[in-house]
């Protein structure tokens, strides 16, 4: 008998391959308009970049992704009349052509969705009634509501990819800290028993074998059955 394969027992939601949501220091987003101070900056296995622990104006306290340049006693505005300076939240509309940003929100207040990895920003391109368009970290052009709100500056972090991990154990306990699965093995490497590909006990694992063509999700991996095969004759209904 086989076993389920680790693309199934990963759909399932097991334990295993479950994000540690319970060791994340919180959601960071964008809140609602006002003035915040910023108190510290932490950091948080859930995201790249370092987090800014701002106040509210009713003393209660939450988390910002941190701008480039951003310190410890800044004060924060999020509105549409907000100085045109660094950490500053203001809708799209009201930020000038040219200006890098970063945290966009994807609907007007769901508190940010694109553009949050570090040392990341987008630049806004071009302005008209209907939406506001923004040049991506990918180089990328998207259209935005103008109503949609975005941090200006640029996300803190900057240069972590650029360090090497140099072995494979960094590599191990980066994926680890997300619950990322690694390394990840090819099924053409594993032996019959674990894989559709896998194969007999030698240095030459793998066989072209395609997948049936009523096979379940996740069996239907690699050379994929055709639907018909030979030559097409009439109309194909």
């Amino acid at each position: 008998m086989g076993k389920q394969i680790i693309a199934q027992r990963r759909g399932k939601g097991s334990p295993t391959y479950k994000a540690p949501s319970f060791n994340f220091r919180g959601e960071a987003r964008i809140y609602e308009d006002g003035e915040v101070r910023v108190l510290d900056f932490i950091s948080c296995r859930a995201h790249t970049a370092p987090l800014a622990v701002v106040e509210h104006e009713d003393a209660t306290k939450s988390l910002m992704i941190a701008a480039e340049g951003m310190q410890s006693g800044d004060l924060v505005e999020i509105s549409k009349d907000a100085e045109l300076k660094i950490g500053s939240v203001m809708p799209l509309n009201s930020i000038p052509e040219g200006t890098m940003v970063f945290n966009i929100e994807a609907k007007p207040g769901d508190g940010g969705k694109f553009i949050r990895s570090s040392g990341t920003f987008g630049k806004v391109v071009s302005k008209s009634q209907k939406e506001i368009v923004v040049q991506l970290p990918s180089k990328k052009k998207k259209s935005f509501h103008g109503n949609c709100r975005a941090t200006i500056g640029q996300v803190a972090g900057g240069g972590r990819v650029d360090k090497p991990l140099l072995k494979a154990g960094i590599a191990y306990f980066k994926h680890k800290a997300r619950n990322h699965l690694y390394p990840k093995v090819s099924g053409s490497a594993m032996n019959a028993v674990d894989h559709p590909f896998g194969n007999k006990r030698s240095s030459r694992k793998s066989k072209a074998k395609p997948s049936p063509r009523n096979a379940p999700p996740g069996r239907k991996a690699g050379m994929i059955r055709p639907r018909s095969t030979g030559r097409q004759r009439g109309k194909r209904k």
